[in-house]
Protein backbone atom coordinates (compact mmCIF):
# COMPACT_ATOMS: atom_id res chain seq x y z
CA UNK A 1 0.00 0.00 0.00
CA UNK A 2 0.89 3.80 -0.91
CA UNK A 3 1.57 5.83 1.52
CA UNK A 4 1.52 10.14 1.65
CA UNK A 5 3.03 11.64 4.76
CA UNK A 6 2.04 15.29 5.15
CA UNK A 7 3.00 17.38 8.14
CA UNK A 8 0.63 19.47 9.99
CA UNK A 9 3.01 21.76 10.86
CA UNK A 10 4.53 22.65 7.81
CA UNK A 11 1.28 22.46 5.22
CA UNK A 12 -2.14 22.62 7.06
CA UNK A 13 -2.94 26.04 7.62
CA UNK A 14 -6.44 25.82 8.61
CA UNK A 15 -8.29 22.74 10.15
CA UNK A 16 -8.11 19.86 7.67
CA UNK A 17 -7.43 21.64 5.14
CA UNK A 18 -3.97 20.34 2.73
CA UNK A 19 -2.61 23.34 0.47
CA UNK A 20 -1.82 22.41 -2.93
CA UNK A 21 0.29 25.63 -3.87
CA UNK A 22 1.54 26.75 -0.60
CA UNK A 23 0.01 28.87 2.86
CA UNK A 24 -3.23 31.05 2.55
CA UNK A 25 -4.84 33.97 4.44
CA UNK A 26 -8.52 35.35 2.94
CA UNK A 27 -10.31 32.61 0.95
CA UNK A 28 -11.69 34.25 -2.57
CA UNK A 29 -13.78 31.51 -4.51
CA UNK A 30 -14.30 27.46 -4.43
CA UNK A 31 -13.75 25.15 -7.26
CA UNK A 32 -14.41 21.51 -7.77
CA UNK A 33 -11.41 18.81 -7.69
CA UNK A 34 -11.58 15.21 -9.18
CA UNK A 35 -9.39 12.60 -9.18
CA UNK A 36 -8.95 10.84 -12.80
CA UNK A 37 -10.38 6.64 -12.31
CA UNK A 38 -12.00 7.92 -9.12
CA UNK A 39 -15.57 8.30 -8.55
CA UNK A 40 -16.94 11.63 -6.33
CA UNK A 41 -15.10 14.70 -6.37
CA UNK A 42 -14.44 17.69 -3.76
CA UNK A 43 -14.09 20.87 -3.10
CA UNK A 44 -10.92 23.35 -3.81
CA UNK A 45 -10.58 26.73 -1.98
CA UNK A 46 -9.12 29.33 -3.88
CA UNK A 47 -7.56 31.56 -1.27
CA UNK A 48 -5.06 34.43 -2.56
CA UNK A 49 -4.25 32.61 -5.37
CA UNK A 50 -3.66 29.44 -3.51
CA UNK A 51 -5.54 25.92 -3.73
CA UNK A 52 -6.40 24.06 -0.44
CA UNK A 53 -8.36 20.48 -0.66
CA UNK A 54 -10.07 19.02 2.37
CA UNK A 55 -7.98 16.03 3.53
CA UNK A 56 -10.82 13.71 4.15
CA UNK A 57 -12.16 14.11 1.20
CA UNK A 58 -8.76 13.45 -0.49
CA UNK A 59 -9.03 10.09 1.80
CA UNK A 60 -12.82 9.67 0.53
CA UNK A 61 -11.95 10.27 -3.06
CA UNK A 62 -8.47 7.94 -3.25
CA UNK A 63 -10.48 5.22 -1.09
CA UNK A 64 -7.90 5.50 1.30
CA UNK A 65 -7.30 6.04 4.88
CA UNK A 66 -5.91 8.83 7.51
CA UNK A 67 -4.07 8.07 10.27
CA UNK A 68 -2.24 10.56 12.92
CA UNK A 69 1.72 10.56 14.13
CA UNK A 70 2.96 13.03 16.24
CA UNK A 71 2.61 16.05 14.08
CA UNK A 72 2.16 13.73 10.78
CA UNK A 73 -0.94 13.12 9.35
CA UNK A 74 -0.42 9.71 6.90
CA UNK A 75 -2.87 9.23 4.51
CA UNK A 76 -2.58 5.60 3.10
CA UNK A 77 -3.63 4.43 -0.23
CA UNK A 78 -4.95 0.99 -1.43
CA UNK A 79 -2.58 -0.70 -3.93
CA UNK A 80 -3.35 0.31 -7.73
CA UNK A 81 -5.05 -2.70 -10.24
CA UNK A 82 -1.16 -2.91 -11.07
CA UNK A 83 0.49 -3.67 -7.75
CA UNK A 84 -0.07 -7.45 -7.40
CA UNK A 85 -0.22 -8.52 -3.89
CA UNK A 86 2.62 -9.94 -2.13
CA UNK A 87 3.61 -13.13 -1.84
CA UNK A 88 3.09 -15.52 0.39
CA UNK A 89 6.59 -17.15 1.35
CA UNK A 90 6.99 -20.94 1.25
CA UNK A 91 8.06 -23.08 3.99
CA UNK A 92 11.42 -23.96 3.43
CA UNK A 93 11.98 -27.67 2.25
CA UNK A 94 13.66 -30.15 3.86
CA UNK A 95 13.75 -30.67 8.11
CA UNK A 96 14.60 -27.96 10.54
CA UNK A 97 17.48 -28.60 13.15
CA UNK A 98 14.90 -28.34 16.31
CA UNK A 99 12.56 -31.01 15.08
CA UNK A 100 15.21 -32.79 13.90
CA UNK A 101 16.42 -32.68 17.51
CA UNK A 102 12.87 -33.39 18.81
CA UNK A 103 12.07 -36.38 16.74
CA UNK A 104 15.49 -38.09 17.74
CA UNK A 105 14.58 -37.58 21.31
CA UNK A 106 11.23 -38.64 21.00
CA UNK A 107 12.63 -41.68 19.29
CA UNK A 108 14.97 -42.38 22.18
CA UNK A 109 12.27 -42.49 24.55
CA UNK A 110 10.27 -44.38 22.99
CA UNK A 111 13.02 -46.97 22.43
CA UNK A 112 13.86 -47.11 25.73
CA UNK A 113 10.41 -47.65 26.41
CA UNK A 114 10.53 -51.43 24.54
CA UNK A 115 13.24 -52.31 25.40
CA UNK A 116 12.56 -52.23 28.74
CA UNK A 117 9.43 -54.10 28.03
CA UNK A 118 11.24 -56.45 25.58
CA UNK A 119 13.55 -57.25 28.60
CA UNK A 120 11.06 -57.90 30.88
CA UNK A 121 9.50 -60.54 29.08
CA UNK A 122 12.92 -61.86 28.06
CA UNK A 123 14.08 -62.13 31.94
CA UNK A 124 10.55 -62.69 32.81
CA UNK A 125 10.22 -59.81 34.92
CA UNK A 126 7.64 -57.30 36.00
CA UNK A 127 7.41 -53.70 34.91
CA UNK A 128 4.53 -51.95 36.99
CA UNK A 129 1.33 -50.28 35.54
CA UNK A 130 2.78 -46.89 36.77
CA UNK A 131 6.20 -47.40 34.99
CA UNK A 132 4.48 -47.32 31.84
CA UNK A 133 2.42 -44.89 33.11
CA UNK A 134 5.36 -42.51 33.34
CA UNK A 135 6.98 -43.42 29.92
CA UNK A 136 3.78 -43.02 28.33
CA UNK A 137 3.65 -39.27 30.23
CA UNK A 138 7.17 -38.37 29.07
CA UNK A 139 6.85 -39.95 25.49
CA UNK A 140 3.81 -37.98 25.24
CA UNK A 141 5.45 -34.43 26.04
CA UNK A 142 7.91 -34.85 24.14
CA UNK A 143 6.12 -35.62 21.14
CA UNK A 144 4.44 -32.19 21.50
CA UNK A 145 7.44 -30.64 21.74
CA UNK A 146 7.85 -32.07 18.62
CA UNK A 147 4.89 -30.77 17.47
CA UNK A 148 5.54 -27.36 18.48
CA UNK A 149 9.19 -27.75 16.87
CA UNK A 150 7.53 -28.74 13.38
CA UNK A 151 8.35 -25.13 10.96
CA UNK A 152 8.47 -26.82 7.87
CA UNK A 153 6.57 -28.58 5.02
CA UNK A 154 9.01 -31.55 5.59
CA UNK A 155 8.70 -30.93 9.40
CA UNK A 156 5.15 -31.60 9.54
CA UNK A 157 4.68 -34.31 6.73
CA UNK A 158 6.99 -36.27 9.19
CA UNK A 159 5.67 -35.97 12.37
CA UNK A 160 2.53 -37.93 11.65
CA UNK A 161 5.54 -40.68 11.47
CA UNK A 162 6.34 -40.17 15.07
CA UNK A 163 2.81 -39.78 16.51
CA UNK A 164 2.21 -43.40 14.90
CA UNK A 165 5.57 -44.80 16.49
CA UNK A 166 4.03 -43.55 19.24
CA UNK A 167 0.26 -45.22 19.34
CA UNK A 168 2.29 -48.18 18.07
CA UNK A 169 4.45 -47.88 21.20
CA UNK A 170 1.14 -47.99 23.61
CA UNK A 171 0.02 -50.83 22.15
CA UNK A 172 2.97 -52.42 22.74
CA UNK A 173 2.57 -51.90 26.77
CA UNK A 174 -0.89 -52.60 26.56
CA UNK A 175 -0.33 -56.07 24.87
CA UNK A 176 2.59 -56.30 27.68
CA UNK A 177 0.20 -55.42 30.66
CA UNK A 178 -2.64 -57.86 29.19
CA UNK A 179 -0.42 -60.94 29.01
CA UNK A 180 1.04 -60.06 31.98
CA UNK A 181 -2.71 -60.00 34.38
CA UNK A 182 -3.33 -63.26 32.33
CA UNK A 183 -0.27 -65.22 33.03
CA UNK A 184 2.77 -65.25 35.54
CA UNK A 185 5.23 -66.32 32.68
CA UNK A 186 5.11 -64.40 29.18
CA UNK A 187 6.79 -67.15 26.28
CA UNK A 188 9.84 -64.58 25.15
CA UNK A 189 8.88 -65.01 21.26
CA UNK A 190 5.66 -63.32 21.98
CA UNK A 191 8.09 -59.92 21.83
CA UNK A 192 11.07 -61.55 19.56
CA UNK A 193 10.62 -59.93 16.51
CA UNK A 194 7.22 -60.15 16.84
CA UNK A 195 4.55 -57.87 14.30
CA UNK A 196 4.09 -55.06 16.53
CA UNK A 197 7.42 -55.07 17.76
CA UNK A 198 9.13 -55.52 14.21
CA UNK A 199 6.99 -52.64 12.98
CA UNK A 200 8.21 -50.45 15.57
CA UNK A 201 12.16 -51.18 15.32
CA UNK A 202 11.53 -50.76 10.81
CA UNK A 203 9.75 -46.84 11.62
CA UNK A 204 12.54 -45.83 14.13
CA UNK A 205 15.33 -46.51 11.43
CA UNK A 206 13.35 -45.51 8.54
CA UNK A 207 13.02 -42.18 10.52
CA UNK A 208 16.52 -42.11 11.48
CA UNK A 209 17.45 -42.20 7.83
CA UNK A 210 15.37 -39.79 6.63
CA UNK A 211 16.27 -37.21 8.51
CA UNK A 212 20.39 -38.28 7.50
CA UNK A 213 19.66 -37.12 3.90
CA UNK A 214 17.39 -34.20 5.27
CA UNK A 215 14.23 -35.25 3.37
CA UNK A 216 11.37 -36.13 4.09
CA UNK A 217 10.09 -39.90 2.61
CA UNK A 218 7.12 -41.76 3.89
CA UNK A 219 7.88 -45.01 5.94
CA UNK A 220 5.36 -47.30 5.59
CA UNK A 221 5.86 -49.34 8.81
CA UNK A 222 4.81 -46.32 10.65
CA UNK A 223 1.58 -46.53 9.79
Amino acid sequence: MKMILVGLAAMLTAPGMLTVNGSAQTPQKATTFTIAGHPGEAQILQINGKSYIDIEALARLTQGSLSFKGNLTILTLPPSDGEAPAATPHAKAGFSIAFVQAGIEEMSMIREWRIAIVNAVLNNNSISVDWISAQHRQAEKSLALTSAAASTDDDRSAYPLLSAEFNNMQKLSELYLAMRNQAAFISPDTFDSGPLEEQILTCARGFVSMTETHEFQDQAACH
